[in-house]
């Protein structure tokens, strides 16, 4: 099989463009490289993971949002890490050590993501501005974790969910789960913070029901058995 023939000199013709912020851009250098995205990575033994997010605006990243779940270690080489990549290079975060295996891992799958024009932002003009990383959060900026636990002799526990910590659940007659009620954690603390509202009070106002909790043959604590 004969080669293709291509024009001898290949300076001309450069690099694929990809989209950023809403532009096409031949990306030859770091500083070419812009935009808003998310990378998620595990730890050597998999025993717990990170969402990284970051934006970059001109190979800089400008800020960094490290959620973490796993062991105690990893969600502490959190807080080094949000130190250490705002001001950086894209390329600086890649071979900088960012303390947990799990983050490394992340800033990887985040790099490859920007570099191959897979960024949220790809198609938003002058893509998304510092401060949209908390966006995710939302307005009482908690994470979102979900945390169920089941067994073939209790059945399934929602422990904690996007709404918050499950205090009590809802059984239909068959013994599954229709509604639970929840207490928003972010929602209580910002109501503990106002010294007008008891503790009690405070539970109360951040306590609310999702699905059909009020139908519920049987109400159970899924903390206790």
């Amino acid at each position: 099989m004969s080669c293709p023939i291509y024009p001898k000199n290949m300076e001309g013709y450069g690099p694929s463009p990809i989209p950023e912020e809403g532009g096409w851009v031949q990306s030859k250098e770091i500083k070419d490289v812009s935009g808003f995205s998310h990378g998620c990575g595990k730890c050597a033994p998999q025993q717990g993971a990170c969402k990284l997010t970051i934006n970059v605006k001109n190979g800089i990243i400008k800020e960094a949002l490290v959620e973490t779940i796993g062991c105690s270690g990893m969600t502490h080489s959190a807080a080094m890490a949000a130190e250490i990549l705002p001001g950086k290079t894209l390329l600086e975060a890649l071979n900088t050590d960012l303390v947990c295996d799990a983050i490394n891992d992340a800033m990887k799958q985040v790099f490859l993501q920007l570099v191959y024009g897979r960024s949220q932002s790809a198609f938003s003009e002058g893509g998304l501005a510092v401060g949209s990383a908390l966006e995710d959060l939302g307005k009482t900026l908690s994470s979102n974790v979900g945390t169920v636990y089941s067994n073939n002799e209790f059945g399934t526990k929602y422990l904690t969910l996007a709404e918050g910590y499950i205090t009590r659940q809802a059984l239909d007659e068959n013994g599954e789960i229709i509604g639970y009620e929840y207490v928003n954690m972010g929602t209580l603390m910002n109501y503990l913070k106002d010294e007008q509202i008891s503790p009690q009070e405070a539970i109360k106002k951040a306590t609310k029901t999702y699905g059909r909790f009020d139908e519920g043959v049987k109400i159970v604590d899924p903390r206790r058995v």
